[in-house]
Parts: structure tokens; C-alpha cells; sequence
């Protein structure tokens, strides 16, 4: 009951009880084998100031999942919410094995009342001993120096450093009116929380990744779900075994990727029709292989900035692998943004020849 205790006992910034009439939780036990059920009634019961409300349900075979569970609950805030009136209040996500930090709800109001629509919260594994663990500190190391250089190219004043990559499950948060707009909790059986993160970007969201917002889970091999944290750990321990290289997205790749995002966004942004202007989007025409006509006309239908970008990444990561690798060992990648990072300059991370062809700049040499 770690997991409850924690929810019980949040605080503010200064270590005082948050009142229990300001929060409640929602706690859905589906498809249990075990006395799940009778242990968070028992739970219920010792603690009656405490907003819990329990639901047991038996979700038939097709529908067994995490991302039904996940919607269901997040569907069920949002009603209870809507009714009450409250629309900018929150609906935050953690998981059943995962312990949040004592001023979790804290750092995420204090994240939504600074203008945000949703929130990523920081998850870090336990110090266990885990042949797996070596690897997911790789991973996160690649990943938060990815995400420094992603805002270093493109920054976001709502998401400035320093911030994460994380926006999954065990916390993320959005408020009420931004959970419908989006079209609620994408209907997908895992990775719904990716899925709901792409649909808030694709909706220009303003999703703020803080480290103080913060929650504890285990770096353990058996997980409950076919596809998630558990299962990449079991992957990476049985590539090492196989004497496989531990493997992740190229650098090069992404880095050029967020200078073409940036140039599109100036152009987005500021939509005056001058010779400069005209310049940007004819230079990201060039990158992507399409007329300037034709990225024009995506950029004067397109209602928001990050629905114009998913239509448009996937042209780019074309044109970008026939010159780069699209993988690399995460121990070369974690080099390449350590340099880049060290060396960065307000400037281009590649120049493009007449015909849109990638120059890369020196300062991404290894």
C-alpha cells in the first residue's frame, strides 16, 4: 500500500498536509487474480478522510489492457470534473506500482497555474540491483541530453531548461479542458500514454516536463503489460547476452530534424510575406523533396503548428536517412550530444547546398 500511503500524505513546498477535501483518487482494480480488491477496502476503511474510491471490474479478453484501464479512469475524472464545473482542474496519471514523491501534486498544480496544459513528470528506478539498470541510465542519459539539445535548437517558453523527456503514465497530468479537446484518451490497447502525448502535441498543448514533479517505480524484468518499460529492460539484458550493442536513434539525425522544426516554426510564428520569410519556408521545402507551393499550402490549412509537423516529420526523416544512419550505439550518440551541447552556437546545425542537399556543420563531428 506504498502507493496510497504516498497519495495520502502529499504536501506543499513547505511540508504542510495538503487538505484532503482538495484531491480525491480513483483506483481501478480490472481483471485481478489476487486479493487486490479486499486489501484497498481494507485500505479504505482505516483511512475515511481520505478521498479514495475503489472500482473492480472483469474487462473482457480484447479489452484487458492498460490502455482501456488508463482511459477508463481518465474518462471517469473528466465526467466527474465536467459535472462539478471545474474544467481547469486536473487529471493526473500515475500507476499502481509506482511511488509518487510527497510534493507530486504540488509541483503539478504549481506547473498548471504557470500556464500549462499538461504535465510530464520526472521517473526514476529505484537503486535496485539489476542487471537491467546499466542500460536504462544509458537510456535516460542519451535521452535527457537529447532533450537539452532539442531546446537549445528549438526552444519553448513554456518547456524551458531545465526539463526531461518524459511525459508516460506513472505522471503526467493535463487539466480537464485540454483532455477534451484533444479527444480524450486515444482507444489503443499500450502506449496510450504516447499516444495521448503525440495528440497533445499535434494540438499545440503547452506540456511542461519538470523535474520537481517526480515519482519512484522499479527497474524490474516482469512487468504487467505486453509492451512498456519492463519489456525494453528485457530486451536490452538479452541483446547484451547475444553480445548486441545497445542501439538508439542517431543523433545526427534528430538534431537536424529540430533545426528543420525550428526554421518551419519561424515561419509559422511570424507569417509575414517578406523576402526572409519566403527564404525559410523555401529552404524547408527543399529538405523535405517537395514544391514550395506545396508546403505553403499544408502550412495556410494547418490550424495548429504541431498537426503541420506530424505531416510533414516523416518527408523529412526520409530525405534525412539518405544521408545519415538512422541508429547508432547510445555510447557514440551520447558523445555526439555531449559535443554538440558543449559547443553550441545560435546557428544552423546544417547548411543546405541549391539543391537541398544536408552540409552538416562542423561542430557535429565526432
Amino acid at each position: 500500500m506504498h502507493t496510497l500511503d504516498a497519495l495520502r500524505c502529499q504536501q506543499d513546498a513547505a511540508g504542510n498536509a495538503y487538505p484532503a477535501s482538495t484531491f480525491e483518487v480513483l483506483m481501478l482494480i480490472n481483471n485481478s487474480i489476487d486479493n487486490s480488491y479486499q486489501i484497498a477496502r481494507s485500505y479504505q476503511q482505516q483511512h475515511p478522510n481520505f478521498q479514495l474510491h475503489i472500482e473492480q471490474i472483469n474487462l473482457p479478453k480484447p479489452y484487458a489492457n492498460v490502455g482501456t484501464a488508463r482511459r477508463l479512469l481518465m474518462d471517469a475524472a473528466h465526467q466527474r470534473l465536467s459535472v462539478m464545473g471545474r474544467d481547469n482542474n486536473i487529471i493526473a496519471s500515475t500507476d499502481g506500482d509506482t511511488i509518487v514523491d510527497s510534493q507530486w501534486l504540488h509541483y503539478t498544480q504549481a506547473a498548471i497555474e504557470a500556464g500549462n496544459d499538461a504535465v510530464g513528470g520526472r521517473i526514476l528506478t529505484l537503486a535496485e540491483v539489476s542487471d537491467a539498470r546499466q542500460f536504462h541510465l544509458r537510456d535516460v542519459t542519451y535521452r535527457c541530453l537529447l532533450a537539452k539539445a532539442e531546446a537549445l535548437i528549438d526552444p519553448q517558453e513554456h518547456d524551458p531548461l531545465p526539463r526531461h523527456f518524459q511525459f508516460f503514465g506513472a505522471s503526467m497530468a493535463v487539466t480537464c479542458q485540454m483532455y477534451q479537446r484533444v479527444g480524450r484518451l486515444p482507444r489503443v490497447p499500450h502506449l496510450e500514454d504516447l499516444a495521448f502525448y503525440e495528440a497533445l502535441v499535434a494540438h499545440d498543448a503547452r506540456v511542461r516536463k519538470s523535474f520537481d514533479v517526480k515519482v519512484y517505480t522499479s527497474a524490474r524484468l516482469e512487468g504487467r503489460v505486453a509492451v512498456g518499460f519492463s519489456e525494453q529492460l528485457t530486451k536490452w539484458v538479452a541483446d547484451q547476452k547475444l553480445g548486441k550493442m545497445q542501439m538508439v536513434d542517431s543523433a545526427a539525425v534528430l538534431l537536424a530534424k529540430y533545426e528543420v522544426r525550428k526554421r518551419l516554426r519561424n515561419y509559422w510564428e511570424l507569417k509575414a510575406v517578406t523576402a526572409e520569410r519566403c527564404s525559410e519556408l523555401l529552404v524547408v521545402a527543399q529538405l523535405i523533396g517537395q514544391p514550395v507551393q506545396w508546403l505553403y499550402q499544408q502550412v495556410c490549412n494547418a490550424v495548429y503548428f504541431g498537426a503541420l509537423w506530424a505531416q510533414i516529420e516523416p518527408l523529412l526523416h526520409q530525405q534525412v536517412l539518405l544521408q545519415h544512419q538512422s541508429h547508432q550505439p547510445v555510447t557514440e550518440a551520447i558523445i555526439v550530444l555531449r559535443q554538440f551541447i558543449a559547443g553550441f552556437e545560435p546557428a544552423p546545425v546544417f547548411e543546405t547546398d541549391p539543391t537541398g542537399t544536408f552540409l552538416p556543420v562542423g561542430r557535429l563531428s565526432a
